[in-house]
């Protein structure tokens, strides 16, 4: 299909901080303008009612709030680079990236990509007042200030490889640059593009110019097509639009605002006047938009006009509107203009309209048209086939179609022809309200910046009602893990998770325990529970739950079917007290243990170790990929079976004791024999149960605590050897290989060097004490801090935490008793992608919940404020203000800096390295950090590292020249580089190190 879909959006008008904001001022008909702000300029110096030269007949207009307001750490600028940055770029930058959630695309998922950059501007009054101070100019002013540095901006901090246009055609500049990207996705030029405009009023300059012209309104506000109307009203904006060719859309299931089924762009050429509108050239820019689109004019239910409420523009545009759109039709062509509520946005105006005919038929609302009730008429809008929208009109159901106009006052004009959505989105699809496993992840650059966010979802959701919770979540997942503090929580129900966002807000404790700031990607490390650890009905919610355990515990059952002559699943879920059998519990734990690591590998989570509890290495060993599933489900039954027709009278007794405490008890009873070393004062007995019973009887009265363990026989003792003849003959058929995951033998106590576990291997695993702790031990001195025990139910973390201060560990089990599911799952996902893994999601929702819905997006700190110096109340207009200047909120100011703070030193090298920063960055000494990475974290670049290299040399004179080669190996954080250059050789002899104690001894 020859169509263009708009997939996401985002926007900043007067009185519409967001698009849900704009789409209700819409609805309400109301005017977004105001007083013009004194941040901006002093309207009483400039203000004459009957205009003159160098004044404007207005003081209102449209103006956003918080312009200077700008998120510089996120962006990884430094404030010094921010504050020469044209806010109009500031704003883009932004609008952008929240463009792109609201897709459903994390922004740098595009890296590398040819995606394309069209923005929409024609006003550089930032420019005007920076570059005019010719000695302040600086190396970030010329591109703080320039046109093209709008899009480029955005193709830059996403490295985006496709076109990257700024599109100047005055008033019509982002409808153009919307054209634009169009054509670039239907010739598949790009596969995304995002596309949009930005106008701020930073000057009275254009007021000015209208007033001279006739063309400002005294109350700054447009009125189209109304008998009030009487000039412009100029108005800040800026609006952005994420378009994909539809049928990728379609194939990706992207949600869809509207389709854009052809646009159209031509000239007036030489009309009546350079800045004159022309009909003819309107009419055929309308017509040729419709021929693209393949649509009969009558078929378009509304257009959102020009509409700028001059008396000239809205006569000429009204006539060319009803030669085309309204001959011929049995009912009049509905017609609106956004800027009446908003004024003319200039180079966003084209956006802003198109925005709002997006949301209306998103919606399939047209919102009123504010002064409609005081028609025009002297237009003749009835005799065109015209009306205007006086009460909000609804849309029927079925396609249907709106078009779009957005002229320049140079005579460049732009038309689109809109329609619905082919897939109809304005509720959540059908589906629970409750889901067993889902996990909502939230993202930022900073632990402030997190909080921020969670704040702002909570209150976003908490209007969703019962929305199932699952899509939202996967969208979560999708879209939001990509910064590097991380928040995951698991949660049934959309309202349970806004109450676990807002008491991770209000909670510090809870919010820490949420919350992850991971180096990089961990080491797993899966730990296998082994007997005693099942129970009747073990992992039955999670089968119930989890679609990938249910297919892997089949697995399991497959290949264990043909050995034990009957279902071991159904054994496991059936809740039968016969799975405390030998020949039933060592099968089932083995059936267990395998689905639920596999399950966890399939979400992302694969170990990097494995190391397993007694019969907990058969799975291990597979997991390891040492032995075929086929052969250990072999073994495994063989042994229980075996195990089982051994003759009754042995049993087991854990013990509260060291084996060294044991060792003289254990001597006197040739029957009993030390089975399992799990650490200090965890220690197991295994043997004939009268013999268990004298030593236990004498622990009694030493005070110490033994407790019999319920098993039916004497496991890993000398009562097991009468079944190892029999069990080797079926090991020593087995297929084993080194393990291709390190294997942490509780045979050998320790990780196996390449030894495979052949049936040797497997006849001493019957007999020979499980050397847990030591193996452990081992396993943690080797790397991995992440450990998963795979199982029923907690056994082996509890002992973990004993063996060691768990300070540095995460200790975590799916497997958490009788209750365990879904939920538990999610859990443990939660936290693995707290702690730096990188979950496959789509492993945890079932298919149908695999669909995006949109959530709100990034809210950026407003903590940081960046402007110029302004136009003082006593200079003219064409005075030159000071240099841009750094200010923070006064709310926030107490809110911690970027980095932790690096206490001013008395060492020189140290003093002069930070002293260079905070020149060239313009960061105070105290928020720069030893770890603080130049280019991730203080935003420096080629320029600024050149810049920072001459300041240095200037302040360590004795280390002579440095080149830029030396440097830059030195430059992976500030403390490297001091590092380097105190190890440095001075010219006089020595080093700065050298010196700089010899200046510490002097001083």
């Amino acid at each position: 299909m020859n169509a263009v879909a708009i997939v996401g959006l985002d926007c900043r008008f007067p009185g519409a901080p967001d698009p849900t904001a704009y789409w209700d001022l819409l609805m309400r008909a109301a005017d977004g303008g105001g007083e013009v702000p004194a941040q901006r300029w002093d309207a009483g110096t400039f203000h004459e009612p009957d205009g003159g030269p160098g004044r404007i007949n207005t003081t209102r207009g449209g103006f956003i709030d918080d312009p200077d307001a700008f998120d510089s750490e996120f962006f990884a600028l430094s404030p010094r680079e921010a504050g020469a940055m044209d806010p109009q770029q500031r704003l883009f930058l932004q609008t952008v990236w929240r463009a792109l959630e609201d897709a459903g695309i994390p922004p740098q998922r595009l890296t590398d990509s040819t995606t394309g950059v069209y923005a929409g501007i024609m006003a550089s009054e930032w420019g005007q007042l920076q570059l005019s101070r010719y000695e302040e100019v600086t190396a970030h002013t010329a591109p703080g200030s320039g046109y093209c540095m709008v899009p480029n901006r955005i193709s830059y901090h996403l490295n985006l490889k496709g076109p990257s246009l700024a599109v100047d055609t005055a008033c019509s500049s982002s409808l153009v640059a919307v054209h634009l990207a169009v054509n670039a996705l239907l010739s598949h030029e790009v596969d995304h593009a995002v596309a949009g405009g930005v106008n701020l009023q930073l000057t009275p300059a254009l007021g000015i110019f209208y007033t001279a012209s006739g063309l400002s309104a005294p109350d700054g506000r447009c009125k189209p097509f109304s008998a009030e109307a009487d000039g412009i009203g100029r108005g800040d904006g800026v609006g952005v639009v994420v378009l994909r060719r539809l049928d990728d859309a379609l194939a990706d299931g992207q949600q869809i605002y509207a389709v854009i089924r052809g646009t159209a762009v031509n000239q007036d050429g030489r009309s009546n006047g350079l800045t004159a509108p022309s009909r003819w050239a309107q009419q055929e820019v309308l017509a040729a938009a419709l021929r693209r689109a393949d649509v009969d004019p009558a078929q378009v239910a509304f257009v959102e006009a020009h509409g700028t409420g001059t008396a000239l523009g809205d006569r000429i545009e009204s006539r060319a509107l009803g030669h085309v759109y309204g001959a011929g039709r049995d009912r009049p062509c509905a017609i609106g203009s956004v800027k009446g509520n908003i004024g003319h946005t200039e180079a966003a105006a084209g956006i802003a309209g198109l925005i709002k005919v997006a949301l209306s038929l998103h919606h399939r609302l047209v919102p009123v048209s504010p002064f409609a009730t005081r028609e025009d008429r002297g237009l003749g809008l009835a005799d065109h086939g015209l009306k205007l929208i006086k009460s909000p009109l609804r849309l029927p159901s079925g396609p249907q179609l709106a078009g779009l106009s957005s002229f320049g006052m140079g005579g460049t004009n732009a038309h689109a022809v809109l329609e619905t959505s082919p897939v109809r989105e304005n509720g959540p699809a059908p589906g629970s309200d409750t889901s067993p496993a889902t996990v909502f992840t939230l993202s930022a650059n900073n632990a402030e910046g997190l909080r921020r966010n969670l704040e702002s979802q909570a209150t976003a959701l908490s209007r969703r009602g019962h929305e199932p919770l699952a899509p939202l979540a996967w969208t979560s997942n999708q879209v939001k893990t990509a910064l590097p503090h991380r928040f995951a929580v698991a949660a049934r129900t959309t309202s349970e998770l806004v109450r676990r966002l807002n008491g991770a807000v209000a909670d510090a404790e809870e919010f820490a325990a949420l919350t992850g700031h991971p180096a990089g990607a961990p080491q797993v490390a899966f730990l296998f529970t082994g007997q005693g650890a099942q129970f009747p009905g073990m992992t039955k919610p999670l089968y119930e739950d989890c679609a990938a355990y249910r297919r892997h515990l089949g697995e399991a059952d497959d290949a264990l079917g043909p050995h034990l002559g009957r279902s071991v699943r159904d054994l496991i879920l059936s809740g039968d007290e016969h799975i405390h059998r030998t020949d039933n519990a060592q099968p089932a734990l083995f059936a267990v243990g395998y689905a639920m690591a596999r399950t966890l590998i399939d979400l992302g989570a694969g170990p990097a170790a494995v190391l397993g509890h007694s019969v907990g290495e058969f799975a291990a060993a597979v997991i390891a990929d040492a032995l075929p599933l086929e052969d250990a489900a072999r073994l495994i039954a063989a042994r229980g079976s075996l195990m089982r027709q051994l003759p009754d009278g042995g049993g087991m007794m854990s013990v509260r004791a060291a084996p060294d405490e044991l060792t003289e008890l254990v001597a006197a009873e040739p029957l009993v024999d030390v089975a399992v070393y799990n650490g200090p004062g965890a220690t197991v007995l295994s043997g004939d149960i009268e013999a268990l019973g004298r030593i236990a009887r004498t622990l009694s009265e030493r005070g110490v605590e033994a407790t019999k363990l319920r098993v039916s026989h004497a496991f890993h003792s000398t009562l097991m050897r009468p079944m190892l003849a029999e069990f080797g003959r079926v090991a020593s058929a087995c297929r084993p290989r080194p393990p291709q995951v390190p294997f942490y033998s509780t045979v050998r106590g320790r990780a196996l060097d390449g030894e495979p576990l052949d049936g040797g291997y497997w006849t001493d695993h019957v007999d020979h004490p499980v050397h847990f702790a030591d193996s452990v031990t081992d396993l943690i001195k080797d790397g991995p801090r992440l450990l998963v025990e795979i199982g029923p139910r907690r056994v082996l973390t509890p002992l973990v935490r004993r063996l060691r201060a768990a300070d540095d560990l995460v200790l975590l089990a799916p497997g958490t008793g009788e209750a365990a599911g879904g939920q538990e799952l999610a859990e443990t996902v939660a936290a693995l992608f707290r702690a730096g893994v990188a979950p496959r999601w789509e492993a945890l929702y079932d298919a149908d919940d695999r669909r995006l819905r949109r959530l709100r997006p990034y809210e950026f700190s407003t903590r940081h404020r960046f402007w110029h110096g302004g136009l003082g109340t006593a200079v003219a207009a064409s005075a030159t203000p000071a240099t841009p200047a750094v200010s923070a909120d006064s709310a926030d100011s107490a809110a911690p800096p970027a980095f932790a703070a690096l206490p001013v030193s008395d060492d020189p090298v140290t003093d002069a390295v930070l002293g260079a920063i905070a020149a060239t960055g313009g960061y105070a000494p105290d928020e720069i950090a030893l770890r603080a990475r130049f280019y991730e974290d203080l935003g420096f670049d080629s320029v600024t590292i050149m810049q920072l290299k001459t300041k240095v040399e200037a302040a360590l004179p004795e280390l002579g020249e440095l080149s830029v080669q030396q440097l830059l190996p030195h430059l992976a954080s500030v403390g490297a580089l001091i590092d380097f250059l105190r190890d440095r050789p001075a010219q006089d002899g020595g080093t700065a190190r050298d010196i700089s104690a010899k200046e510490g001894r002097a001083s």
